[in-house]
């Protein structure tokens, strides 16, 4: 498999090379309130300017409907993006001079990008290939996506793996085929139907798994407990019920909150009691892992040797309920273990909360692709790439 280095080693000075980049920012209306997915496209995007490649990134924002929308445009990113390279960075159609780089509006202003018709994608895929004579995947967020821009314009276009693909998938790799124990994951986020798939591959992998956040509130249903006003899925108490079994069944370690913050509504404001996971009143909802349960997570992280996080365990973006997620997060910093950080809000959390990001082995850039991934689903971006490369890999391509 080619990366940013041979296409480098064989010289770009003149060489128009696509650049497919994760820059899915979250905005506050034009203002980027996170942009590490930005600094994160950087060092790609440098190498090639610094070798006076004629740059052109591809990339999106949101979801759009397939259509131009002014909400979606790219231009925060683009202004953004100029900082960082100490360049302008101009919206365009078209690669421009060398050592220059241009931005692509919104990839996903075309239909045929998400198209579910083979020939749909194609067609824009040889649109974009036509407007470059090299391609670099470095958008790790999305290569689990079979989409026009990641992988059917791939294969019309010499393709290269860039080293924001290639540093994830190593890493990935040390969370299946290079594992130490003991192995701890720990989940949250809003919802289990988001992480079904994760879950019962997990079960068959790791020592001990921890559920906080929005998710935990069907595992304490699924218990028997009450749960009040919290966010409950009761259309995977069933399958929640399994996963307890199943843990039982294999011997691993499954560990639930002891207490939340039970709040008396969704606000930054919001009055708030400790309460156990057995005693949530009726008019109350749990909007964060309570005081025990962040020492008990933070013994149960103790003596891993390899921690996989994805989700945070309450509403991080309201201060009163951060406490959990940062217990979490600084606990791994303590830790000796080879720590993941598994993208999307768990990354944004870390920012958020300002924890030092080199406090962690590595912080994904990529949420869906990790959970897809360590759910042992092909990942189309990177397959096509090399069909080696994920060796071991199976499943389906979305």
């Amino acid at each position: 498999m080619k990366t940013l280095d041979d296409l480098l080693s064989e010289g770009v000075s003149g060489r128009r090379v696509l650049v497919r980049a994760d820059l899915n920012v979250p905005l506050d209306g034009d203002r980027i309130t996170d942009d590490g997915r930005v600094r994160a496209s950087v060092p790609t995007i440098k190498a090639l300017v610094d070798a006076g490649a004629r740059v052109l990134v591809a990339a999106h924002l949101g979801r759009p409907k397939g259509e131009p929308d002014p909400e979606f445009s790219l231009a925060p990113v683009a202004k953004r993006l100029g900082e960082l390279l100490g360049q302008d960075v101009a919206i365009g159609a078209e690669a421009a001079g060398d050592g220059t780089v241009v931005l692509l509006e919104n990839i996903r202003f075309d239909a045929r990008e998400t198209s579910k018709d083979d020939a749909e994608r194609a067609a824009l895929a040889d649109e974009l290939a036509a407007k470059a004579d090299a391609f670099v995947s470095d958008g790790f967020g999305v290569v689990h996506r079979k989409q026009a821009s990641v992988y059917d314009v791939a294969r019309k276009l010499p393709h290269y793996a860039g080293g924001l693909v290639l540093a994830e998938v190593e890493v990935l790799r040390k969370l299946t085929d290079d594992l130490r124990r003991p192995y701890v994951v720990v989940l949250g986020g809003a919802k289990v139907s988001d992480k079904l798939g994760v879950i019962k591959n997990l079960l068959t992998k790791v020592d001990r798994l921890l559920v906080g956040g929005g998710m935990a509130y069907t595992f304490l249903k699924a218990q028997g407990h009450e749960v009040g006003g919290s966010l409950l899925q009761a259309d995977q108490l069933d399958q929640v019920r399994g996963f307890l079994a199943e843990a039982e069944e294999r011997g691993v370690e499954l560990v639930l909150p002891v207490d939340v913050l039970a709040a008396v509504d969704f606000a930054p404001d919001a009055q708030f009691e400790v309460v156990a996971t057995d005693a949530i009143p009726a008019d109350r909802q749990g909007l964060d892992i309570g005081p025990k349960t962040r020492e008990l997570f933070a013994a149960k992280l103790a003596d891993a040797q390899t921690v996989f996080w994805n989700g945070p365990m309450g509403v991080f973006e309201f201060e009163a309920f951060s406490g959990g997620t940062r217990a979490v997060a600084e606990a791994l910093v303590k830790s000796d273990a080879f720590t993941v950080v598994g993208g999307g809000d768990s990354a944004a959390a870390v920012r958020a909360l300002g924890l030092p990001e080199d406090g962690f082995s590595h912080i994904s850039t990529g949420g869906g692709a990790s959970l897809e991934y360590l759910e042992g689903k092909e990942l189309p971006g990177v397959s096509v790439l090399d069909e080696d490369l994920l060796a071991g890999s199976s499943g389906g391509t979305e």
